[in-house]
């Protein structure tokens, strides 16, 4: 069995304790860390299970569980569609709409309740700008588990409904996430567990699956750049570490690929952290986005996401939150999808750098769809 510990993303301080790990003392989150070269197979084809379409299928570069605990509606193993070429840039896009509950969330949450079931936790809390809160209801129904979903009172009406579908208690509160997860703070019942973005650090985890896929399905490369929408970060992070694990078994050869942050002006701590060449950002005050996964005007995970766009020579980029209806509707065309707005995003992003020349033609470009624009009316 795999060799697991939890070391902290900022002090690197290990988690010794036997409690389900939360933050560090430190309070920033933890990183599990696995003994991959020691265990994994030279070769990826002898080690991941070829015959399961989830995301169960790299359980062998996952945290151990036993089987009893692994909470699944069958996520993960989606499409990789090749788009046109544009401007002589190869384009693919990762398409997570097509997900149990329409969002790539579900990847994080099957992660994160299996293990919570593993440590006995039988009810949890979180505020979410959505998706994260429809599939953590999903997933904690299909596991037994009480859940307890936080949304800010500006959200669309289905996102509620649907959350409600899967048997949450729902309370609605002020504008932005940031107000939700305030009031969820005060009104925590002790037996609650905190699912919170990066609260836990197995949803990096289930995130990470996106990269291996990705690589998989280029038949073992990587891509040159991974464009990404970003809020609470955690798919960044995520990736970034599956491409590191695979380069450091030896799975994949050549160069890593640069990471890019895309925010929208409504939303942007991540790239104002960035543009001032700081390691740690700021609050964004006034939050205001239609891209509501990306309405996160502090995430716990800003600093590592900073780290991880300096390893991988990366870059984070804002584009005008005007512009994003347009985009939007643009891209469900070359993508051959039905997208959230967080895509639009992406695409805007992803256009302004090749028309200034960051990428390059002839390189090979992802961009993930990170979620269904279904429940958006």
């Amino acid at each position: 069995m795999l060799e697991s510990a939890f070391i902290c993303t900022s002090c690197k301080k290990p988690y010794e304790g036997q409690e389900i790990p939360t933050l560090c003392s430190c309070g920033q989150p933890l990183e599990i860390r696995l003994d991959l070269v020691k265990t994994a197979s030279a070769t990826a084809t002898a080690t991941i299970n070829q015959t399961d379409l989830s995301l169960w299928r790299y359980r062998s570069v996952l945290p151990p569980i036993k089987d009893e605990y692994i909470t699944t509606l069958i996520e993960g193993w989606t499409a990789l569609n090749r788009a046109e070429d544009y401007l002589g840039v190869s384009l693919y896009f990762k398409d997570e709409t097509v997900n149990p509950t329409g969002s790539f969330k579900d990847r994080g949450m099957s992660l994160a309740i299996s293990h919570l079931r593993s440590y006995g936790i039988r009810a949890v809390c979180l505020p979410s700008a959505g998706n994260a809160g429809v599939a953590a209801a999903a997933y904690c129904q299909e596991a037994g588990i009480e859940c307890h979903v936080y949304l800010p009172e500006t959200i669309p009406t289905p996102f509620v409904e649907a959350t409600e579908k899967y048997g949450a208690t729902v309370r609605l509160v002020g504008k932005t996430i940031a107000d939700a997860s305030n009031a969820m703070k005060k009104e925590k019942h002790e037996t609650w567990f905190d699912l919170s973005t990066l609260k836990e650090p197995f949803r990096v985890e289930g995130k990470k699956t996106l990269g291996y896929e990705i690589a998989e399905q280029l038949e073992w490369c990587f891509p040159d750049v991974v464009v990404y929408p970003t809020g609470g970060g955690t798919g960044l992070m995520g990736m970034w570490k599956a491409f590191n694990e695979m380069k450091e078994m030896g799975w994949v050869e050549g160069n890593l690929p640069r990471m890019v942050v895309v925010q929208s002006s409504g939303c942007a701590p991540i790239v104002n952290a960035f543009e001032k060449g700081l390691k740690k950002h700021q609050p964004w005050q006034k939050p205001e986005t239609s891209a509501l996964g990306l309405n996160v005007p502090n995430p716990i995970g800003g600093s590592w996401m900073l780290r991880v766009l300096q390893e991988s020579t990366g870059i984070a980029v804002m584009v005008e939150e005007e512009e994003i209806p347009a985009a939007w509707k643009e891209v469900a065309v070359v993508s051959g999808t039905k997208p959230s707005p967080e895509a639009g995003v992406a695409w805007l992003g992803f256009k302004s750098l090749v028309d200034s020349g960051w990428i390059h033609p002839k390189e090979v470009v992802i961009i993930p769809i990170t979620g269904s624009g279904e429940r958006y009316g």
